[in-house]
């Protein structure tokens, strides 16, 4: 998610708790005010919140629509966030679908079974989901031809600002692996703070079909997020 000055945090928000990155020396902050949660880093920003996810929805809409009437679809997300990719996974997706969840930092899983769930509409209690706690790149390591979509909201898209080694999945080499692990005309979704030429050209030359969307990250309006949809052909 893009990070915002850690002023628009003012008095009025309440810090609820802290959950340690795995491997990073640093912790996210859950923070409440009134109604409202939002999630930032320590020493940075706010990386996520409860009131603005439009562009987390769009990331998992488009690719579900177009495999739903596949013969057991199956999605891999990589990034668990706050749940809204999760949950607009499985509104997208039918009876028959399976949806597995990678998030590397355990709290936010806790989080997400806790005071976050009902915000998303607690989509961790939807029997077609599964949550595994630890990276998203060791799972692309492991599959291949697994998935009909593989969706990464993973720090802030090509450019990693929390976890250096979230680089790797931006990389040519985890760009492959996320296509292996791709089943034919299986889709890539990547979100993104913001549009990145060289990295959709990056895209292309591992021989994915790429489209760029751009999507508001609320009702329209804020900031303007890019998301790509990276196709196999075969």
């Amino acid at each position: 998610m893009p990070t915002k000055p850690l002023n628009n945090l003012d008095s009025s928000w309440k810090l609820l708790d802290t959950a340690s990155i795995p491997g990073q020396g640093t912790e996210l902050q859950l923070f409440q005010r009134k109604d409202e949660f939002s999630i930032s880093i320590l020493g940075g920003g706010v990386l996520m919140s409860t009131w603005a996810h439009q562009s987390e929805d769009a990331l998992a809409e488009i690719p579900c629509r177009k495999i739903v009437n596949r013969s057991q679809p199956r999605v891999l997300i990589g990034g668990l966030g706050m749940g809204f990719t999760l949950a607009a996974a499985l509104k997208n997706l039918g009876d028959n679908a399976e949806v597995v969840v990678a998030e590397l930092v355990p709290g936010l899983i806790e989080w997400n079974r806790g005071p976050l769930g009902k915000y998303a509409g607690d989509p961790l209690h939807d029997p077609r989901a599964t949550v595994r706690q630890g990276d998203v790149a060791k799972i692309l390591r492991e599959q291949n031809k697994a998935y009909d979509a593989i969706l990464l909201d993973v720090d802030n898209g090509p450019h990693a600002i929390t976890r250096k080694k979230n680089n790797w999945l931006y990389s040519s080499d985890g760009l492959t692996e996320a296509y292996r692990a791709l089943r034919p005309n299986g889709i890539l979704a990547i979100w993104s703070a913001g549009p990145d030429r060289e990295f959709m050209q990056r895209l292309q030359k591992i021989g994915f079909k790429v489209k760029q969307v751009r999507v508001r990250e609320h009702q329209n309006k804020g900031d303007l997020h890019a998301i790509w949809f990276a196709e196999r052909e075969f």
